[in-house]
């Protein structure tokens, strides 16, 4: 970490210098992952001692960071590894206590940068388990066995149906507004209004009442879908659980794949993988992201889909760049322009894209459209700077086009006079649907305003190589240089893009690039998260006396009463 950076953090801001994602099974300490038949278990029992940063413990089944980066990778091996589960079921392993959400001490004590970009990801894995549920036929079960509250709750709000045990004590809670002063942040006042349906009187009633609601009152809101007493909840779980998978369409006799650590050579500058590079220019506070195509025989069928495994190409390269792009969002916060590249042979992916689409209901396919899919709208949601730049060598071409679409800018040499040298943009079927943003929408969609006749014409390009005269016609590309203008054009770009304000910048790009077509995702990853910031950044949330310093200490929160 540069000296500068380091000095630019407040003292209280003591994360780890460098927040790695990458873990597996073996490391867990805060989740327990078993299996029986079609169901698996997550079951949350948090190791108090175990805290990413120093500073505060993980009490009453509370999380950090480290506790959802297990998450998301136990996720991700019950979609791949054990492609037999129709249905998981997510509960705890404490007594009395489901989880009692984002640890406070933990928010206190950090940066308002770490705060957000904790949220983002918390949000992001939930958002996860939606997706699953929506696109691979998994089913999530939340068995709450004991006090759910904050961000407890929202993990349960992602799951399909929630099963509240009936004990007279236990309770769902949304406490966030009367004990800290801040929102539910992943996610729980846009699902209990868009998912759940709850009536706006008694969801404000709801997030206003610290204690929570227990028993027949939450499941007569709407706050659950079911109640079973003590003696009778784990034959319930159970019970609903096979309900539940037995709507699934996951494979029964597939073998799964197994998910190898995944390699990362870090360099001060660099991080490097087997397909995605990623070398970063400080002096411009910028990185450029180099995404290669698959080299040598690629498989041709499903059968030799699942013999190649975990290095079957989509499925390595966006498992890569899935972790870049979260190890630059945790650990280089002052690089604001991600430069998006990409180099190999254009047919080599387009094959691999022909691949995907004509198999895409064969399970292991369509985990990896999911994986891709998660990955791109992970990007779209990042707070940088995207410009792609198309040049000699590059393959935007099918699902790598994808990275162009997803760009605030794309720009593409163009040379009319060097046809063989040239840089090609090649469409395909999946630029018209296969990996759909927050918004439902595909890019190209997006990128028109769901313009039908644009749409046609663009599809009836689509397989053939469009030179950047042809693209910048087809409105693919924001600029097409040539030769003498290219380097001073995309230099310029990017050093007034590092000119501006970093905080304009997020806001100006979360604006333009989800217009019109709102979704629960949208709204919770704008409007929810909007507000979130800004009561980071309120005295009466994180001044000296604000309700989330003082939580814990015994002192009553002093607020300022005056509305803005």
């Amino acid at each position: 970490m540069s000296a500068r950076l380091e000095a630019a953090i407040p003292p209280e801001a003591a994360w780890p210098e460098r927040v790695d994602y990458r873990t597996e099974p073996a490391r867990y300490r805060h989740w327990r992952l078993s299996f029986d038949g079609s169901v698996a278990t997550l079951g949350l029992d948090v190791d108090e001692d175990a805290g990413l940063r120093p500073g505060y413990r993980l009490k009453l089944n509370s999380y950090d960071l480290g506790v959802d980066i297990e998450l998301r990778d136990a996720l991700d091996r019950i979609r791949f590894e054990h492609p037999e589960v129709r249905c998981v079921v997510l509960t705890s392993l404490k007594e009395r206590m489901f989880c009692s959400g984002a640890n406070i001490f933990m928010l206190g004590s950090s940066s308002h940068t770490w705060k957000v970009n904790f949220c983002k990801f918390t949000n992001e894995t939930r958002n996860g388990i939606e997706d699953a549920s929506r696109h691979s036929g998994l089913r999530f079960l939340a068995a709450v066995n004991g006090a759910c509250a904050g961000g407890g709750y929202e993990l349960a709000l992602a799951c399909d149906e929630i099963l509240l045990i009936d004990d007279r004590s236990s309770t769902v809670s949304l406490p966030e507004v009367p004990l800290l002063g801040v929102l539910p942040g992943t996610g729980g006042l846009t699902r209990l209004t868009d998912k759940r349906r709850v009536r706006h009187d008694l969801a404000d009633l709801f997030c206003t009442t610290a204690e929570g609601v227990r028993g027949q009152r939450a499941l007569d809101w709407g706050l659950v879908d079911a109640l079973a007493k003590p003696g009778a909840f784990g034959q319930a779980v159970a019970a609903r659980a096979g309900e539940l998978a037995a709507t699934s369409d996951r494979p029964t006799g597939a073998r799964g794949v197994a998910l190898p650590p995944l390699a990362r050579r870090d360099e001060p500058d660099a991080l490097a993988y087997r397909h995605v590079r990623v070398a970063i220019d400080r002096e411009r506070r910028s990185a450029s992201f180099t995404i290669v195509a698959p080299e040598g025989g690629q498989p041709a069928d499903p059968p030799g889909i699942e013999a190649a495994g975990a290095d079957w190409w989509p499925l390595a390269m966006a498992r890569e760049l899935d972790d870049a792009i979260l190890s630059m969002r945790s650990n280089e916060t002052e690089i604001g322009t991600w430069l998006l590249r990409t180099e190999g042979s254009v047919a080599a992916v387009l094959a691999v894209d022909a691949l995907l689409a004509a198999h895409r209901e064969h399970w292991f396919v369509r985990e990896t459209i999911g994986l891709l899919r998660r990955t791109l709208a992970r990007l779209d949601v990042s707070s940088r700077s995207l410009f792609a730049l198309i040049e000699p060598g590059s393959c935007f071409a099918g699902l790598l086009a994808e990275l162009a679409f997803a760009a605030d800018r794309s720009y593409m040499l163009d040379l009319p006079d060097e046809p063989d040298r040239a840089p090609k943009l090649v469409l395909s079927e999946s630029s018209f649907g296969m990996f759909p943003m927050i918004t439902g929408q595909a890019r190209l969609a997006r990128r028109f305003h769901d313009d039908a006749a644009v749409l046609d014409r663009l599809e009836a390009l689509a397989g053939v190589a469009l030179d950047a005269g042809q693209a910048r016609d087809a409105g693919l590309v924001t600029v097409a240089p040539d030769a003498l203008d290219w380097d001073d054009e995309v230099r310029i770009a990017i050093e007034e893009r590092a000119a501006m304000s970093a905080d304009a910048l997020t806001a100006l790009e979360a604006n333009l690039r989800f217009p019109g077509v709102e979704t629960m995702e949208t709204r919770i990853f704008g409007r929810l998260s909007a507000w979130q910031n800004w009561i980071f950044n309120r005295p009466n949330a994180v001044g000296e006396t604000g309700a989330l310093k003082v939580y814990g200490t015994g002192e009553k929160a002093r607020l300022d009463r005056r509305r803005v």
